[in-house]
């Protein structure tokens, strides 16, 4: 039996961080995944950006209360739901989840703690683990499951590469040009054949 685990930003709603930096006009906040292999690096540089600014957690959530999903993606969750099992797996925080979920339908969700002072500021985060995401792929797999895996960023191939099934969606040319081995998808419409394709060959 499969099952799907996919990246949230990118490939389901916009990328967080790149929406605070054009409301704050602070660029290197456009930084992420994208850009900066090292998830520690990013966000240590995120935090110090934050700090340097006087962001609050509350910054940030004003900026995600007015973001919606990318367009077709609810219609692609329902319909990806309607034929396997989902885990969107991703490397955000719960502290920002909540509202994007909620407009996705809420879909099972793994991702990563933020440490929040009284006064707003955003002190440090928690990953839930390290390489979070090849883990719960490996966790998976212990429980016969065979793994679709979908991302678009660095943080996303130790999963892919876990996976029986990686696929590339909506990737930069940088992370297409270093791993070729992945298949691109650049639409969903695009990407229901690839996956009906895949289940069918599970039931033969």
């Amino acid at each position: 039996m499969y099952i799907v685990c996919s990246d949230l930003e990118g490939v389901f709603v916009p990328e967080i961080w790149i929406n605070v930096a054009e409301k704050t006009g602070i660029k290197e906040l456009r930084l992420t995944t994208r850009d900066i292999s090292d998830y520690n690096v990013l966000m240590k540089k995120r935090l110090s950006i934050l700090k340097e600014n006087n962001l609050k957690i509350k910054d940030i959530t004003d900026v995600i209360a007015a973001m919606t999903p990318l367009e077709g993606a609810l219609e692609f969750i329902d319909w990806v739901r309607s034929q396997v099992p989902l885990i969107v797996v991703s490397d955000t925080f719960v502290q920002f989840a909540g509202p994007l979920m909620k407009q996705l339908g809420w879909p099972v969700l793994f991702c990563n703690e933020l440490v929040i002072e009284k006064d707003g500021t955003v002190s440090d985060y928690r990953l839930r683990q390290q390489d979070g995401k090849k883990k719960a792929a490996q966790a998976l797999k212990t429980m016969n499951y065979k793994i679709i895996a979908m991302g678009d960023s660095y943080n996303d191939i130790t999963m892919l590469k876990e996976a029986d099934h990686g696929i590339l969606f909506r990737p930069p040319e940088n992370v297409i040009a270093e791993f070729p081995e992945f298949p691109v998808v650049n639409k969903y419409d695009e990407l229901k054949p690839v996956l009906e394709k895949i289940l069918a060959q599970d039931e033969n």
